[in-house]
């Protein structure tokens, strides 16, 4: 069984759900510490051509919780957030399905970051049609104490996985024989780029997925983008 382990991000890039479909189990953390600096809560979206950063604000609260325990400011104004979408994307081929994606996704009634953040990469996976089962760490019998590589090998053993597949960004932080030494394949994947129509002719990658689904259908998605990516 392959499984793959991450944190939630806010609408986050094709990639992360490249590594998602690649896999028989997603654990998605809850019990790791926010990153402050991170993707958690933000992502890039289109804007006038140009790669905008948006951002679902957060109380105030100490930088040392985990992610299961920060809270989404009440400032956070929905509507203000559904109207910029609406101006980045309102003349892109598939803005009808998405924005009603968009726009159920924005108005979940959670506070809860790990909840919201949950629920949304759900429904973004069931409109997308993938299948792969998703576990949140926490609820997995496993010596959450440990740290990094340690963790993760203790997750995997736990859940009964004979690979491990990461995002290429983790290349420097795993030793493929650690893991061999646990009976646990090691492998990363590596999202090709995926070039699309957008506006102009000038392509803006690495984009949401909100932009990924403004200018793609589910099919093409599912079909073609799904899969461009390498494992090493």
């Amino acid at each position: 069984m392959n499984v793959a382990i991450m944190q939630p991000y806010f609408f986050p890039f094709i990639g992360y759900f490249q590594l998602i479909h690649s896999v028989d189990l997603f654990v998605l953390y809850d019990n790791v510490k926010y990153t402050k600096k991170g993707w958690v809560n933000r992502n890039r979206i289109l804007i006038n051509g140009q790669a905008s950063t948006c951002t679902l604000p957060l109380r105030k609260q100490s930088d040392y919780l985990d992610i299961r325990d920060r809270e989404i400011a009440e400032s956070f104004d929905k509507v203000k957030f559904l109207n910029q979408i609406k101006g980045a994307y309102g003349k892109a081929p598939y803005f009808i399905p998405t924005y009603a994606l968009i726009e159920k996704i924005i108005n979940f009634d959670e506070q809860n970051l790990f909840r919201y953040l949950h629920l949304a990469l759900k429904e973004i996976c069931r409109t997308l049609n993938i299948s792969t089962v998703i576990k949140v760490s926490s609820e997995i019998e496993a010596d959450h104490k440990l740290k990094g590589q340690s963790r993760v090998i203790a997750i995997c053993k736990a859940v009964g996985a004979s690979s491990y597949i990461n995002a290429s960004g983790g290349q420097d932080l795993y030793s493929s024989n650690d893991f061999n030494e646990e009976d646990l394949a090691l492998n990363f994947i590596l999202p090709e780029p995926t070039c699309y129509p957008q506006f102009g002719d000038h392509h803006v990658p690495w984009l949401s997925i909100i932009d990924v689904m403004m200018f793609n259908s589910v099919e093409v998605i599912k079909r073609d983008l799904l899969e461009m990516y390498k494992l090493v």
